[in-house]
């Protein structure tokens, strides 16, 4: 294949990854009524911890205490994560929820750089969350606080995996934390169980979201990458939030006001300008995530020793 050939394969593969990720996160979002966000998220921990178990196959006997701690942390931030998440879009939709999520590699990759027009990124991605939180009787403010939190998480994922990247070869690292993490919500699928009895629909609906948002964007992830450069790689990941409004409004019938739209357009304008304005840097092999996540799935490339985190 010409290398134009290949590249334009590439960038569809992305665009299908978005897609396929942020719809399997409305499509989770259907069964909220029957198993609420911790029974979808519970489903879709163990589909993740199936796939990177799977794919990782960790040996667990053989880590450290110094292999395992940042495992265990990373299992801990993985399922608040997600848990916040999926609140946050049953209270706020998943557009803004996914936006508000953005904001964590966000804010990783502007504080890594003194540079002026990273400076005015920032400022112009605070704006876009003030918007978003200006008092209204409409406004959500626990909502808000769980997309937050999200956002957080996010950060502390991409810290904590580039640390267990480190000290654990390979994807072990991400697969026991993945494995972990299905263990901690093993009791929150028991008692959703026992509680209300789930549908098989909503069952469905909840396995149908952690195929679509981890072990499609894994597969795609793994082909785009050594496809198109990580500098398009992330710059392409700023259409997510973007893509996360649309399919809320045809999937879920989410709509949103101008005012959030440029909240939405702020903030990937933010990160679109960061990337664009960087240096492009010295060819190197392009990262190979660890597996795939839910809703928004990027570390931006520019930080220094980090590559994509491996998301389950």
């Amino acid at each position: 294949m010409s290398s134009a050939t290949t590249r334009t394969a590439g960038v569809a593969t992305m665009f299908g990854s978005g897609l396929s990720n942020q719809t399997g996160a409305a499509v989770g979002a259907l069964a909220f009524p029957v198993l609420g966000p911790v029974g979808v998220v519970a489903v879709r921990q163990y589909v993740a911890a199936i796939l990177l178990l799977a794919v990782g196959r960790p040996r667990l006997r053989s880590f450290t205490r110094h292999q395992w701690w940042p495992v265990l942390l990373l299992a801990v931030v993985f399922a608040t994560m997600n848990l916040s998440l999926y609140s946050a879009v049953d209270r706020i939709g998943l557009g803004l929820a996914v936006t508000l999520e953005f904001l964590g590699p966000l804010s990783i990759a502007l504080a890594s750089s003194r540079r002026r027009v990273d400076i005015l990124c920032a400022v112009l991605a605070t704006a876009g969350v003030a918007t978003l939180m200006r008092p209204r009787p409409t406004t959500d403010y626990l909502g808000i606080g769980l997309g937050l939190l999200a956002a957080a998480c996010w950060a502390s994922y991409i810290l904590l995996n580039r640390t267990v990247g480190r000290r654990v070869p390979g994807t072990e690292g991400a697969a026991a934390a993945a494995g972990l993490s299905g263990l901690l919500f093993l009791p929150v699928g028991l008692a959703v169980v026992i509680h209300r009895p789930p549908s098989m629909g909503a069952v469905g609906c909840a396995v149908i979201a952690g195929v679509l948002s981890s072990a499609v964007p894994l597969l795609a992830d793994l082909f785009a990458l050594r496809r198109v450069p990580a500098r398009t790689f992330g710059l392409f990941m700023s259409v997510n939030p973007v893509l996360a409004a649309v399919v809320g409004g045809i999937v879920l019938g989410q709509t949103l006001h101008a005012a959030e739209w440029a909240s939405i357009g702020a903030i990937v304008a933010a990160n679109a300008i960061s990337i664009l304005l960087t240096p492009a840097p010295p060819a190197a092999p392009a990262p190979v995530p660890s597996g795939g996540r839910s809703p928004a799935r990027w570390s931006p490339p520019r930080v220094r020793e980090r590559s994509r985190p491996g998301c389950p």
